[in-house]
């Protein structure tokens, strides 16, 4: 087996700020290779460089909250009586699934109306449905296939069959970041990730510069929280005596045999040295006050939402926060008990992030995304002997995804699934619509965001997608 060299295996990897540094010295250095956009106004791929968006821009960074293994949209923004009506009866139609599934299975949780608009919300996020006046509720949403992996991708990269830049990685690559001395795009992901998710944040075949740093954030302590903040071995004063050596005698070299290359590198060492300094301060949460760590709460997910508040506030252009890794939101079995747990803990920081990004007026420049790669069945899930688990099955027919702030039209719902929650019937609305409009909201036009790679010009929506202007302020 041929044992991949130092390059190769951070690339994959994605692990710590180093390889993130790293990435930057190939790609400043053009060790990356990567071939010239077809947007002529785009600068070199290789730079994190801050970039002027073409259309006028209502959101200026990210947060994504991704829940891993499907939410149900029928116990959470898509309430459906009629399945109340076909409790324990066969659906008058019933979609291929992957599983087999039986009768109607109504939700087990309470919807309420919230807000001016009255959009209901589940009991599931009561906490959250306080700002539903802020947010639009897409409930037509449409997927491929109803496995996991390809539905991970899909959402998260713009193509369910082979790797793609995610999302992340396309808006750093068009936008750049405000901040030299952090990563432009984070990948919070509770426990450790998931062979499956690694993938979905990373940069495919656009520069390294542009893939996501991985965080796990059930550490507390930042030396372990972040991987290689510090120098185990050395000093920050003995590694700026180190970095003064090593420019001194590059510049040495360079004087012998000029080369440009080397001066990126130079560039790129200094820029690593000044995230240890800047990183370790945005994800030490003992600088914020005992009010602020009270509203998100002193849970992991609430310590996850709060670092994320503190990366957007610095200038990192899209953080995502993956929530259901160790325990997905993939419900087959007892889907009020599970679904209930997982709610319980985002409910709270979700619900804290709006209140904060609002009272420091971050909110209309902020864009908060929350959904997973499908939606579940109404219909109750069986195991082989035909008998019920009190769960339910993926569904890509139909499910839910909202969106608020960065310019988003609140209090609005778009769409509709059939009286059963199982197909999306009024607006459908695909993967690639959703990413359009997330790039249109960040002042990028999604036909014009290209790549070229192998003879092709690639974008995030492929060949299709359409911004979904009803939705936007």
């Amino acid at each position: 087996m041929m044992i991949p060299g130092r390059r190769e295996w951070l690339q994959q990897a994605g692990l710590g700020l180093g390889a993130l540094g790293l990435a930057q010295v190939w790609a400043d250095a053009g060790d990356a290779q990567a071939p010239s956009t077809t947007v002529s106004s785009l600068p070199s791929p290789g730079t994190l460089r801050l970039r002027t968006p073409r259309l006028p821009a209502r959101a200026t960074r990210v947060i994504h909250f991704f829940l891993n293994g499907g939410p149900s949209q029928v116990d959470t923004f898509d309430p459906k009586p009629a399945l109340q009506k076909y409790a324990g009866k066969p659906l008058p139609q019933v979609l291929l699934t992957e599983s087999k599934t039986g009768a109607a299975f109504p939700s087990p949780f309470k919807f309420q109306q919230y807000g001016q608009s009255g959009i209901p919300v589940s009991e599931l996020f009561a906490r959250t449905a306080q700002h539903v006046d802020e947010m639009a509720v897409i409930r037509s949403m449409y997927g491929q296939v109803p496995n996991h992996e390809p539905s991970l991708m899909l959402m998260n990269c713009g193509n369910s069959v082979l790797p793609r830049p995610s999302v992340g990685s396309w808006v750093l690559y068009g936008l750049g970041t405000e901040n030299q001395n952090l990563p432009g795009f984070v990948a919070m992901c509770p426990m450790g990730y998931p062979l499956k998710a690694i993938e979905n944040w990373q940069s495919a075949f656009l520069p390294g510069a542009f893939q996501g740093t991985y965080i796990d954030p059930q550490r507390r302590e930042v030396d372990r929280l972040i991987e290689n903040i510090r120098s185990p071995h050395a000093t920050t004063h003995a590694q700026r005596h180190q970095l003064d050596l090593l420019m001194a005698m590059n510049r040495t070299h360079q004087k012998q045999r000029p080369d440009e290359r080397l001066d990126a590198r130079i560039q790129s060492f200094e820029l690593a040295f000044r995230m240890q300094v800047e990183a370790a301060e945005a994800f030490d949460l003992a600088r914020e006050s005992q009010q602020m760590l009270d509203l998100y709460g002193d849970t992991m997910h609430g310590r996850q939402t709060l670092i994320a508040r503190r990366l957007v506030e610095r200038g990192v252009r899209y953080v995502q926060l993956w929530h259901g890794p160790a325990h997905p939101w993939d419900s087959h079995t007892e889907v009020e008990k599970n679904h209930r747990q997982l709610a319980n803990e985002l409910d709270q920081p979700l619900a804290a992030l709006i209140t904060d990004l609002k009272q420091r007026g971050m909110l209309d420049d902020t864009l908060i995304i929350w959904g997973g790669e499908f939606g579940r069945t109404p219909t109750v899930e069986l195991t082989v002997d035909g008998k019920s688990q009190l769960g339910r099955d993926h569904n890509h027919y139909g499910f839910s995804v909202w969106m608020a702030g960065g310019g988003v039209r609140g209090g609005t719902i778009y769409g509709s699934t059939d009286d059963f929650g199982f197909k999306a019937l009024e607006n459908p609305t695909s993967v690639h619509d959703l990413h359009a409009t997330i790039l249109h909201l960040l002042g990028l036009n999604h036909e014009q965001l290209t790549f070229r790679y192998a003879g092709r010009d690639f974008r995030l929506t492929d060949v299709s997608g359409k911004v979904i202007r009803e939705i936007i302020a």
